[in-house]
């Protein structure tokens, strides 16, 4: 029956026009190949990438490394490129290499408090931070060492510490690197246990010396953010940093040690930034930024004036989505777009030019008909001027109506650009023959701090209507079909889904939450990251006496409006969600079906937040479609 209808949902979208090509499917999705770039060889003349291909029949990935000339070329696949690779986590004299690895510290699981009980799988906790993201905590931090590459001689520098660097869940190699000289190691670490951890944002940046052991913060003045730090050519440390506390989404500025003293380039400039990298001659810096419904490349220059001059260097409807190397005249960069996954580019600082160095997927994308993707200006109900991403399906015609989907992002502050998802692909969407609109409503990055902050303890406000502003204006075209209208999204777009099904005047038909808050309080109770909901929330919900507080759990709280539920709602979630637990879920599908509503439950007992494995990823898409044949 799945492969019938997905047949047919094809069907509908090559119906709409005359095409000899095929359109992008869900399975077709998960045959793109998914390239990432490893670095610059020890000459910097070639670009290391890895090429991995998903099997939906082996149910797993498989990669392959290759080299790129930098001037362009034809790639070269790589046996092994370990040797190849420059590799910046070797010492400046080549004689000892920066990593990481997991250390047992503290006693946890049952079996290590009570060593006659070898058979026991419990966990003993006496504080918060008992689990992060998708992991229950075992005692075990991630440590970074130095190796002697002639002895071999390990060096744990955070040895018997329960602290981490990396730090969870998401650090990695960018957050600890070597001094100019050798001498000292930087790293990042969120120093902090049990209820302070899950309490606070403030990572900081410290110096290990080898010699002495000495540890200095460097950044203790900060209570926010500070993290990836990076050095120049001729010896400057940059790292990116938030000043306020408890607030994930802040803005991000670059700051740099100029003679002694911590300077903020970006902190005049109305945007946060994403990542950077030094240039070749240690005289400016190059960072990606979200800017109008894209993400794209900047220049700042490093000075000690109060306002350094800051320039856009890429436009156009993609993103440029990371700074792979900086060298004399030219960067590799990587870039996507809403209709093609990440390849690499060379960007030329002369002539301002875009060059591909891959193009592992220009031959797929060429036997398929591709949606149309265009920027509409909403004007929304108080007078702003709101960025909306319409994609249209392949062979759109304007005579014919087609059913519209609300894409609700989640977040709730990351931005809506033009990236490409293997799970929320609005191009897989369109090519279904569904027209989908995706505004960039209160709470995005890329349209300055206030409309970015204007979300937080205001979620079921501005930000609810963006998303009707948004929908209504698409909806008085005429080849929207106003009886076939969906609202579909994840995480703060789940709860966005769970909100409007009760506040909706009957706009929708049909619903789609995946890893939605349902219920503020209980997720106030269960979630992780305690931070977040703090500034988000405002607090937690006994502390009713504060207006903010009380505004969030009664007017802004999904669950107090399932009585006004009279539209089919579809409910996915992950088993190994923490950071929106499996709870949210399960209460929104009961709720729906003893409302008698048409209701399904998607349940991954073994993916997290996201869906990662391929065949899951399948199911994802299979189950999505399929509800909305039956809905819409």
């Amino acid at each position: 029956m799945l492969r019938l209808f997905l047949s047919a949902s094809v069907g509908l979208a090559l119906s709409v026009g005359a095409s000899a090509n095929d359109v992008m499917t869900p399975e077709k999705l998960w045959e793109v190949k998914r390239v990432s770039a490893l670095g610059l060889n020890h000459e910097q003349t070639h670009v290391i990438y890895k090429v991995t291909t998903p099997s939906v029949e082996d149910n797993n990935f498989s990669s392959k490394v290759y080299q790129v000339p930098v001037k362009g070329g034809a790639s070269q696949l790589l046996d092994a490129y370990q040797g190849v690779l420059k590799d910046d986590k070797i010492s400046p004299d080549g004689k000892k290499k920066l990593f990481h690895e997991s250390v047992k510290v503290e006693s946890i699981l049952a079996k290590d408090v009570h060593s006659d009980l070898s058979q026991a799988d419990a966990y003993v906790f006496d504080d918060l931070n008992y689990r992060h993201w998708d992991t229950w905590k075992d005692g075990s931090f991630k440590h970074v060492f130095y190796q002697d590459l002639i002895t071999e001689q390990k060096v744990d520098i955070l040895e018997g510490k329960a602290f981490e660097s990396p730090t969870s869940p998401f650090g990695g190699s960018s957050d600890y690197t070597w001094g100019p000289k050798g001498e000292n190691i930087y790293y990042v670490s969120k120093k902090l246990a049990g209820t302070d951890y899950v309490k606070s944002t403030n990572t900081d940046i410290y110096r290990y010396n080898l010699e002495s052991e000495k540890i200095t913060n460097l950044t203790q003045s900060n209570l926010g953010y500070d993290k990836y730090p990076a050095f120049s050519s001729q010896g400057q440390l940059a790292w990116l940093q938030m000043d306020k506390p408890t607030y994930e989404a802040d803005k991000t500025d670059i700051i740099v040690n100029l003679a002694g003293k911590q300077v903020n380039l970006t902190g005049h400039w109305d945007g946060t930034v994403f990542s950077f990298k030094w240039s070749h001659d240690a005289k400016s810096i190059y960072f990606i930024a979200p800017i109008d419904g894209t993400i794209q490349l900047f220049e700042v220059a490093v000075t000690q004036q109060s306002k350094p001059s800051i320039k856009q260097l890429t436009q156009g409807q993609f993103d440029v989505n990371g700074i792979v190397a900086a060298l004399e005249g030219q960067l590799v960069v990587t870039r996507n777009s809403m209709n093609r996954a990440k390849e690499i580019y060379r960007f030329d600082l002369a002539d301002k030019q875009l060059t591909a160095l891959t193009s592992v997927n220009d031959a797929f994308y060429a036997e398929l008909d591709l949606p149309r993707v265009k920027k509409r200006m909403v004007k929304t109900s108080d007078g702003q001027d709101m960025t909306t991403w319409v994609i249209y399906p392949p062979n759109f015609d304007k005579r014919k109506q087609y059913p519209t989907l609300l894409y609700l992002q989640g977040g709730p502050q990351s931005p809506l650009s033009q990236f490409y998802s293997y799970r929320w692909n609005f191009q897989v969407m369109a090519s279904q023959g569904y027209i989908v609109v995706a505004p960039n409503r209160r709470g995005m990055p890329g349209h300055g701090t206030k409309w970015n902050e204007d979300i937080s303890k205001d979620w079921g406000g501005r930000a609810m209507q963006d998303y009707l502003d948004a929908i209504d204006d698409v909806a008085k075209e005429s080849y929207v079909d106003k009886k076939r209208i969906g609202a579909i999204g994840a995480s703060f777009g789940g709860y966005s889904a769970f909100y409007l099904a009760g506040n909706h005047d009957g706009r929708f038909s049909s619903f789609i939450s995946h890893c939605g808050v349902f219920d503020l309080r209980s997720m106030y109770g269960t979630t992780e990251e305690l931070f977040f909901v703090n500034h988000d929330f405002g607090g937690a919900y006994w502390e009713q006496s504060n207006p903010a507080v009380s505004k969030t759990y009664n007017e802004f709280n999904p669950i107090n409006y399932v009585d006004k539920w009279d539209t089919p709602m579809f409910v996915i979630h992950g088993g190994k969600d923490y950071r929106v637990p499996l709870g949210q879920g399960i209460q929104a599908f009961q709720a729906a079906k003893l409302r008698g509503l048409k209701s399904r439950f998607l349940y991954f007992p073994e993916e997290n937040h996201w869906v990662l494995n391929p065949q899951n990823g399948i199911v994802w898409q299979r189950e999505f479609f399929k509800w909305l044949d039956d809905t819409l």
